[in-house]
């Protein structure tokens, strides 16, 4: 049975501790949410992967050629806290059985080293766990070339699990996300930009258990919102993808432009915000959701000390989120490198759709009043009338549709220079130049080459060679640029 070869690994979820701790009712209602999360998103991995649902764990066992891609959904999926890779042998009726298992199995990886084990059991059995503990060791230590068993600082902890004839070999131990299962905990409407502070939020929030859309202002034109659709669609196929999301679009040029007719300098940026908030709100209604969601930090920028937040609020009667009110930049900042968000956030393409002139950091609410009654509140109505909308998932179709620069699929000629914007290692091969430039370093490196050289820009799926190159047209009137997408 040891000797044979593995053909399926087996996964031992752990639920999150909070979740627990809850009541009966609610604990089954939110376990259940878990485990048909956890069969929505590993399903399209394989339709062979396996599920069994326990009061106090979820076991999966799938297909050893999908253990990479299933152990990294099951890491990034909310309301797990611990992910355990365990061998299993069924039909274990004593302990001879179990010590020899045990030791076919991990000798490997106590020669020279002290080591313990520690034994779990349920069932019936004429041994109890201490005893398992004890023979395994035992026999180990006899069988093997070892230092010696420790039980408080061991070299190697072999732990195991005895589940009436079923033995469990753990060995490896993840940490997960931890909070509750996605869609437990209601829904909310994250207003993006597709930096730092927003992804951070939309995370915590996906984290937490809410089922989170996205809003996004376009101050910016295409390039922008394909930028911000395309950091949406990240986070949601990373920590979001058991449900389905939407991604609304709002064009706010009109709105700043009234803006600038109608208000005060100094209340120009909140004046943005408070509008941004208003047709927020009114999304989310259309949509059933009961709050909103920003990235917005007290005393980061002069719109978010604690006023003049106070001031923005005050234009809606719904409930705002602010998961990074306390949080300090390099904080956040680490927090989007850990989850992957970092470098789509440095290489988005900067718009200011409102630069105030000394900008108020401690509002009036009797001026903001005043300056409210002056704005044409229609123009904020068509714009949200002519917002767009689509499911999160019909993104890399959308974008492809909105890129407006050109595909280039032979290069035979070699009359372009290919330039692999993909942040990965190595170079395409092409029968062409090709070079490397990262989608991150593109901005500053792209205007120091050769202004008479056609450029084609190269990533996994183009979207960010049209966000990148419709960056470059519009910022430094760059005509010479087009996507290369080599036919598969």
């Amino acid at each position: 049975m040891q000797t044979l070869k593995r053909t399926t690994q087996k996964f031992i979820i752990k639920f999150f501790p909070e979740i627990m701790v809850k009541g009966n009712s609610a604990r089954k209602l939110i376990t259940g949410h878990l485990y048909n999360n956890i069969i929505h998103i590993l399903t399209i991995i394989s339709k062979d992967i396996k599920f069994k649902k326990f009061s106090d764990k979820i076991e999966i066992v799938c297909p050893i050629q999908f253990v990479i891609e299933t152990r990294q959904k099951l890491l990034d999926t909310p309301g797990i806290e611990l992910v355990l890779e365990a061998l299993q042998f069924d039909d274990v009726d004593s302990l001879d059985m179990i010590k020899t298992i045990v030791n076919e199995n991990m000798k490997h990886t106590i020669h020279n080293k002290s080591f313990v084990i520690r034994a779990k059991r349920a069932g019936k059995h004429d041994f109890r766990s201490p005893q398992i503990e004890k023979e395994v060791g035992g026999y180990m230590l006899y069988k093997n070339t070892t230092s010696s068993v420790d039980l408080h600082n061991p070299d190697k902890i072999i732990r195991i699990e005895l589940i009436h004839n079923q033995l469990n070999i753990i060995t490896h131990k993840h940490r997960g996300l931890g909070g509750y299962p996605l869609g437990s905990q209601g829904e909310i409407l994250s207003l993006m930009s597709g930096g730092f502070d927003s992804t951070v939020a939309s995370y915590l929030t996906m984290k937490r258990g809410i089922k989170t859309h996205f809003i996004f202002f376009n101050l910016g034109g295409v390039a922008h919102e394909i930028g911000v659709k395309q950091v949406a669609l990240y986070l949601w196929q990373k920590f979001g993808s058991s449900h389905k999301v939407t991604f609304t679009s709002v064009p706010f040029d009109d709105v700043i432009t009234e803006i600038f007719r109608s208000t005060g300098e100094s209340y120009m940026g909140v004046t943005l915000k408070r509008l941004m908030l208003k047709a927020s709100q009114s999304i989310a209604n259309n949509l059933g959701i009961d709050a909103l969601l920003t990235g917005e930090s007290i005393a980061q920028v002069s719109s978010q000390t604690l006023r003049n937040l106070a001031l923005i609020d005050k234009s809606i009667d719904m409930l705002v989120i602010r998961p990074l009110a306390t949080m300090n930049k390099p904080d956040i900042i680490s927090i989007a490198n850990e989850i992957g968000t970092r470098r789509f956030a440095e290489s988005m393409p900067e718009y200011c759709g409102v630069i105030s002139k000394n900008p108020i950091t401690h509002g009036s609410f009797i001026r903001m009043e005043k300056e409210a009654t002056k704005f044409d509140y229609s123009v904020l109505d068509n714009a949200v009338k002519n917002a767009t909308q689509i499911k999160v998932d019909e993104i890399v179709t959308d974008i492809e549709d909105i890129g407006e620069l050109e595909i280039i699929s032979d290069v035979s000629n070699g009359k372009y220079t290919i330039i692999d914007i993909r942040a990965e290692e190595g170079c395409i091969q092409a029968s062409c130049e090709s070079i490397k430039i990262p989608f991150y370093k593109l901005k500053s490196e792209f205007i120091k080459l050769p202004k008479d050289k056609e450029y084609l820009l190269y990533c996994e799926k183009g979207i960010l060679s049209q966000l990148h190159g419709q960056y470059l047209q519009d910022a430094h009137n760059c005509k010479n640029i087009r996507v290369y997408r080599p036919i598969s």
